[in-house]
């Protein structure tokens, strides 16, 4: 079985990636996307059950922590109803996106930049080098930059410090990223390809 399961996805691999280099194949290779996102949104469901049921199981046992699994459960059914009700495109389910989930976000980020200084902070008492200083001094720079500051903004800190170092720093450290993730995916399906590595076995 494991050697069907090898030669089915090898296959599917090799005319998937043919596809794109050989116009006869690209309806076969259609039907085999479609086939993978009909599989993802089912992973999905099954996620999202598993998800129900492992809460569920919190609430029941009333373990540590269940309460929190209650609020996830009340906010995730009712979301999901009044999306069936409302539909995807309707002003209201617009509006509890942009009250709810948007706000969410963002208090994320900012626990995400509070907690970047802190990491900062503690890199610099047990590793104080000038790696560790520049970091610090950058992290809080783009904080003061970013942030709505009482007394109005600095002079040049956010028309030409601040787009400096996004545009030209941190774009091109997010492309090296997008790069790497690039090669490492490529190395990955030829792995699979080949048949080194087996992630479909589950072993």
């Amino acid at each position: 079985m494991r050697i069907v399961a090898l030669i089915f996805a090898i296959v599917c691999g090799l005319l998937v990636l043919t596809g794109y280099f050989v116009s006869p194949l690209r309806d076969v290779q259609s039907i085999l996307l479609s086939w993978a996102i009909i599989l993802a949104g089912t992973a999905t469901i099954v996620g999202v059950f598993n998800l129900i049921l492992v809460h569920g199981t919190r609430i029941r046992n009333r373990e540590q922590g269940s309460s929190y699994s209650a609020i996830l459960l009340v906010c995730l059914f009712a979301t999901f109803i009044f999306g069936l009700v409302l539909g995807p495109d309707s002003i209201h389910m617009r509006r509890l996106l942009m009250t709810v989930v948007v706000p969410a976000e963002s208090a994320l980020m900012a626990l995400l930049a509070v907690s970047l200084i802190y990491a900062c902070i503690r890199l610099l008492r047990r590793r104080a080098n000038l790696m560790s200083t520049i970091f610090l001094a950058t992290a809080m720079l783009m904080l003061v930059a970013s942030a709505t500051l009482p007394f109005g903004e600095l002079a040049g800190l956010n028309t030409l410090v601040r787009p400096w170092f996004q545009h030209v720093l941190a774009l091109g450290g997010a492309r090296g990223l997008l790069i790497g993730v690039a090669l490492g995916t490529l190395v990955t399906g030829v792995r699979v390809l080949i048949g080194a590595d087996r992630p479909y076995e589950g072993g």
